[in-house]
């Protein structure tokens, strides 16, 4: 996804044209990050100014089903309305592991009024950056993503397993930061970087993390709807990189049992757009008070929001204690173990990292929730508790600890529905109660193990 300022649709035809494309990628993300559209000859791309998907296909499970209750029949009519897509040219790029010549290109939603679908994810990104724009700030944010490289698995009652590197092994030991752990899967890495550059993803620094298998890659500081584009691309690039080379790769925020989890953590800062000045900074280089109202309102809004950062059953296996995941909402300087970090740095580049998200989240929908949360502290001039000293994994749970209860503490923050959209929040949570009511429905290993002859 190249840089581009002010291109045209004009522009990306012409684009297309010269590198022969002869199909295009017509993506949209639903409200679980899964990649949903359709795949266009180039020439009906071209002609076709409508293209068109049922709304519903917004709000489907991660399994593809459908939630249904009063609150969603209210907002989605019962004879399940299309909706319009429109290209985004300043997404379009190259699908680089394509056999034949082929673009991709994410679009965003619109009624047929020509209003924007409220409830898709980009849209509800865009809705909390226009609060900003209004304000006169311009966020800024960097995202990191961890993720599992592992062995090939067709049965999903079997384990994951840590992949096998080019030594013919596959790790069993921890190998955080290791150069070597991470030289294992070199040609897998070389195609990963070609993709990107392919793509114009701007990744930066490459790590080896705590798990088995376990990678991490960040991207460069920017604006808050590129990263979150170049993070739904990224996904997408590195498991099809990783099917390459016989593995998968996942960004399930709990894959292995006695593996950490992992998360997406987010930079973020606030700038004048006029004078780029780092608005957390007085002139004197001392934190301004926009930034201690930014962290007052995560302190306040975060267990509400838990639900966009952890947005699965499994997300919450990530979320324990001792588990190199912060419980609390903590905050404090250079310390990893609260869920507010506040990195060393410089006056021009201090900032604030979320470290509750997980990486199973939508991107467009995280970093929409970690905004609302700073705006509403700063629009509110809400004062954080006092910085935390020492690890706060020895704190108490702050955090919701299950799907069920992260949802309800979502439904009671009305400012917060209020700042991302109530009828976005509204089919957000009947997707996951849904998820939830399928998931319930399993039956695990454990409850047949330790419950079938015992109880």
């Amino acid at each position: 996804m190249i840089q581009r300022e002010n291109f045209s649709p004009s522009d990306m035809e012409r684009w297309l044209d010269e590198r022969r494309v002869t199909e295009v990628e017509c993506l949209v993300s639903d409200l679980t990050g899964v990649s949903r559209g359709k795949i266009l000859p180039r020439a009906k791309f071209g002609q076709d100014k409508g293209l068109r998907l049922p709304q519903a296909v917004m709000m489907q499970t991660v399994t593809g089903n459908y939630p249904e209750s009063d609150e969603v029949d209210a907002i989605m009519t019962d004879y399940d309305p299309d909706m319009i897509l429109k290209p985004d040219p300043e997404t379009v790029c190259i699908v680089p592991w394509a056999v034949d010549p082929t673009a991709q290109v994410i679009h965003d939603c619109y009624f047929f009024d020509g209003q924007v679908v409220d409830f898709a994810p980009r849209s509800v990104l865009r809705k909390v950056l226009n609060l900003y724009r209004d304000q006169g700030w311009s966020p800024i944010v960097a995202p990191e993503l961890e993720f599992y490289l592992t062995a090939r698995n067709t049965d999903p009652d079997m384990p994951l397993k840590p992949p096998i590197g080019r030594s013919g092994r596959s790790e069993t030991s921890r190998q955080a930061y290791s150069i070597d752990a991470v030289n294992e899967f070199d040609p897998l890495f070389e195609d990963v970087y070609d993709y990107c550059e392919a793509q114009g993803l701007d990744v930066d620094t490459l790590i080896h993390e705590v798990g088995a298998g376990q990678m991490e890659i960040n991207f460069l500081h920017g604006d808050p709807m590129k990263l979150a584009d170049r993070v739904f691309y990224f996904k997408r690039t590195v498991r099809e990189a990783a099917m390459r080379h016989d593995m998968y790769a996942t960004f399930m925020a709990k894959p292995m049992a006695n593996e950490p989890g992992s998360a997406m953590h987010i930079h973020q800062s606030i700038i004048d757009p006029k004078t780029k000045r780092n608005l957390f900074s007085n002139e004197d280089g001392t934190a301004s008070q926009l930034f201690f109202h930014f962290i007052g309102g995560l302190q306040k809004y975060l267990p509400a929001a838990t639900i966009f950062f952890a947005p699965y059953v499994n997300s919450y296996r990530r979320i324990v204690k001792y588990g190199a995941a912060p419980i609390n909402i903590q905050w404090g300087r250079d310390n990893r173990t609260v869920g507010i970090r506040v990195p060393d740095s410089e006056p021009s580049a201090r900032r604030v990292e979320n470290r509750v998200v997980g990486v199973d989240a939508n991107p467009y929908v995280a970093i929409a929730a970690t905004l609302a949360c700073g705006y509403l502290g700063m629009a509110n001039k809400i004062e954080p508790l006092p910085e935390y000293k020492g690890s706060a994994y020895e704190s108490d749970f702050q955090l919701p600890r299950g799907l069920h209860e992260a949802l309800t503490e979502m439904r009671s923050a009305t400012a917060l529905h209020e700042v991302m959209g109530k009828r976005f929040v509204t089919l957000y949570a009947a997707v996951k109660e849904e998820e939830y009511a399928e998931f319930m429905k399993v039956i695990s290993p454990w409850e047949r193990e330790h419950l079938l002859l015992h109880v």
